[in-house]
């Protein structure tokens, strides 16, 4: 979620409500403390979600591909996963200490980098069921089970999201037909609800929107897994899929049960997938719909006391150019091209990406109203990559000042647990 995206966003929506677009303010724009952070990765100039997932969320930069492990683990260095040296704590983990309760809502599968970061220590983000491990060499868990299985995974009380099929085994089908993906014969959703009761935690696991609407407040944990993959884009949701900001509200209504207060992670996940198709509209819907989840969360919430931060894991390589007349489809062509080849372009486009051609093109004829179009780029690639510049950051509430300026993103995990009161830090209770 790139600046450029969030700029391109406020005209997407603004042009919906019937404006020129440019002075629009997305909800968490409106925050009154906003600063830069710099995402990159100890081994790379360009994060990816792995490295900047356990950035922002245990405070240590690591390397490329790796989840809540130092920079000592190199990624596919299962050896140094199983040892258990390397692995870093984090917001949840120190949450779960303070007595407050844990979830996490994304529109991505539950164990892709940017959740798993949150309770996950893998040497590789891509081992997200058993069937992804090395078929040789050491067995390490894979993230799936740690979430039902790890100390911290096991704790989160509210899960939402996609990816059911990495909780399943190939011998078994979900709901929707679908088959699982694991090999080792696991059902982790069974084995989640049998835990819970062992335990005896009310507890509910759930797979479509009437099921999440319509949850009775007994249940203090609740799994719920809407999709065998990802979430589906909000521009191709079903009626059985529930938004964004539905799963924020309910997640935060579950949380709110406890006496000590919560920590929530929430995140778009489907912005960055667009992007690396080089779906521009749907990239722009999907931060339109992160934004209205951020305005639920504040409705939901006394933002006397209730801490909310805005941030990305990463740019994009999107850019939004031209001299075009307030008012232009931000998704269409510029109304004025200085172009040397005398051939339009659009407002939008990739440094690289899916959207190459070979030789300048007369697009106008394009289906730019396509949400699968994809956006012109410069350098042909099957999937677009992430950018290294600075991502914004965007805090309201107690101490949401200390979230101004510019500054690795590391500090912000270590910043929230200072004003939480929460972690192996100096905090705000100590002053």
């Amino acid at each position: 979620m790139s600046i450029t995206t969030l700029a391109a966003t406020r005209n997407y929506l603004g042009q919906k409500y019937g404006r020129l677009g440019e002075e629009l303010k997305l909800s968490f724009e409106a925050f009154p403390y906003t600063g830069l952070s710099k995402p990159y990765c100890v081994d790379q100039n360009v994060a990816d979600s792995a490295c900047s997932g356990t950035a922002y969320l245990s405070g240590v930069k690591a390397n490329s591909g790796t989840v809540g492990l130092s920079a000592a683990v190199k990624k596919g260095d299962c050896e140094s996963q199983k040892r258990g040296t390397h692995s870093v704590t984090g917001l949840a983990d120190w949450a779960q200490k303070a007595g407050k309760r844990t979830g996490v809502v994304t529109t991505t599968r539950v164990t892709h980098a940017t959740p798993a970061s949150a309770y996950a220590h893998s040497a590789d983000r891509k081992w997200e069921s058993d069937t992804n491990l090395p078929k040789y060499g050491p067995r390490c868990e894979d993230i799936a089970t740690q979430l039902v299985r790890g100390k911290v995974g096991s704790k989160i009380n509210v899960v939402f999201g996609g990816g059911r099929r990495n909780l399943l085994p190939k011998t078994e089908r979900d709901s929707e037909g679908f088959r699982g993906h694991r090999s080792d014969g696991n059902n982790l959703i069974q084995e989640w609800l049998n835990k819970k009761a062992s335990y005896g935690v009310p507890a509910k696991y759930i797979q479509n929107r009437l099921e999440l609407l319509t949850l009775e407040p007994i249940y203090s944990d609740v799994l719920g897994l809407f999709s065998p993959d990802h979430m589906p884009y909000h521009l191709e949701a079903g009626e059985d899929d529930p938004t964004l900001s539905e799963m924020t509200e309910k997640a935060i209504e579950i949380l709110s049960r406890g006496k000590n207060g919560f920590f929530l992670l929430v995140e778009g996940g489907r912005i960055d997938t667009a992007h690396h198709e080089a779906k521009a509209r749907k990239a722009l819907d999907e931060t339109a719909e992160f934004a209205k989840a951020v305005e639920a969360a504040l409705h939901a919430v006394n933002s006397e006391e209730t801490l909310i931060v805005v941030t990305s894991d990463h740019s994009h390589t999107m850019t939004y150019s031209g001299y075009s007349k307030r008012g232009t489809d931000v998704l269409g062509f510029t109304n004025k091209s200085n172009a040397t080849d005398s051939l339009p372009y659009t407002i939008l486009s990739y440094a690289n990406g899916p959207g190459y051609q070979q030789d300048r093109q007369n697009i106008l004829l394009d289906d730019l109203n396509n949400a699968n179009y994809s956006y012109p780029s410069l350098v042909p690639m099957v999937r677009e990559t992430h950018g290294g510049e600075d991502v914004a950051v965007f805090a309201n509430g107690p101490w949401a000042h200390i979230f101004s300026g510019n500054y690795e993103q590391n500090y912000i995990p270590h910043a929230i647990a200072y004003a939480a009161c929460i972690g192996p830090g100096y905090t705000s209770c100590k002053i």
